[in-house]
């Protein structure tokens, strides 16, 4: 949730800036164009009430207008990206290196992008007719439209800027590019209208662990999601940094949920010795998700507490 409103902040101040140039510089209206304003405007007025459905079914529009909003970024970064002019690109022989010293917070970010099981028993839930099988076609599906659509916005972007490629893809182009501002917009729509995805699952978590059994009651579930959307729009407002936020986030909880949490079950599970063949796999996974999570927060950290550049520094 604060990646996602951290990306509303990044992108449509841009499209603001573009529509209206000048904006930022007049006396009283200047305002709606600065980061913390749209940050606030789109988070309360638009994602917030989005958060407070109770079915997550009732998403499906937002989540069908977020998909079309990714093609068009998707489309936008493959034109505009070979286009970009020389001097904003990074350095060409380091679109070959291999790995670099964040290649742990790398793989933190990587798990942010393909995480999904957090939300698998609302989607579960939430088909018409709940069945094994077609909560394995809706995975399957899911994931590989994820890993299309993840490798052509990778690709297209890392081949241009290299080195240089920031945590917002689209940061890398310059404000005053059309294509790339209408895709900044659909960038900021998808985001407030993802958000709410995640409100539902950290709001059920709660709901169930600490009232368990208890009938269903309004004002708990308006104080609960009003009090998940707040922290994450006062961390959002504190921090234009995504990338550290995608390495926190990744580094610490992606890497449980993906490497972590899945095969503990497992070896909870299965029956056999933990040192059985079939358990090895998962318990080599286990080690793996440790190791990252271990890593990765440890660096990301680190940086974080490293002298800042000027792209890290919020312009409210």
């Amino acid at each position: 949730m604060c990646a996602y409103t951290v990306i509303v902040g990044d992108t449509l101040p841009h499209v603001l800036q573009a529509l209206i140039p000048g904006i930022e510089d007049w006396p009283v209206l200047g305002f709606m164009a600065r980061r913390s304003f749209v940050i606030i405007f789109c988070t309360v007025l638009i994602s917030f009430p989005l958060s407070l459905y109770r079915d997550i079914s009732k998403l499906a529009k937002t989540s069908a207008v977020a998909m079309v909003a990714l093609v068009v970024i998707i489309i936008a970064v493959v034109i505009e990206g070979p286009r970009a002019p020389m001097e904003i690109r990074g350095d060409p022989d380091a679109v070959w290196s291999f790995a670099r010293p964040e290649v742990f917070q790398s793989i933190g970010v990587i798990s942010f992008a393909f995480v999904c099981h957090h939300n698998s028993f609302l989607i579960f839930g939430s088909l018409q007719k709940p069945t094994m099988n077609r909560v394995k076609l809706v995975t399957h599906m899911s994931m590989m439209v994820s890993l299309f659509a993840c490798l052509i916005l990778a690709l297209s972007g890392y081949l241009a800027f290299s080195d240089k490629t920031q945590g917002n893809i689209l940061n890398n182009f310059p404000s005053e590019n059309f294509i790339i501002n209408i895709a900044r917009f659909c960038f900021g729509v998808n985001m407030f209208t993802t958000l709410p995805l995640e409100a539902f699952v950290c709001r059920e978590v709660i709901e169930t662990y600490y009232f368990p059994g208890e009938p269903f009651s309004m004002k708990r579930h308006t104080i609960i999601t009003t009090g998940l959307v707040g922290i994450a729009l006062i961390i959002a407002l504190m921090t234009c940094d995504l990338g550290f936020v995608l390495e926190v986030t990744g580094g610490f909880s992606a890497t449980a949920l993906a490497f972590i949490l899945p095969p503990l079950c497992y070896l909870k599970l299965a029956s056999g010795p933990v040192w059985s063949t079939k358990k090895i796999p998962h318990l080599a996974c286990f080690i793996f998700g440790i190791a990252v999570m271990i890593l990765s927060t440890f660096f990301s950290l680190q940086h974080f507490m490293a002298p800042k550049d000027p792209s890290s520094q919020c312009s409210m």
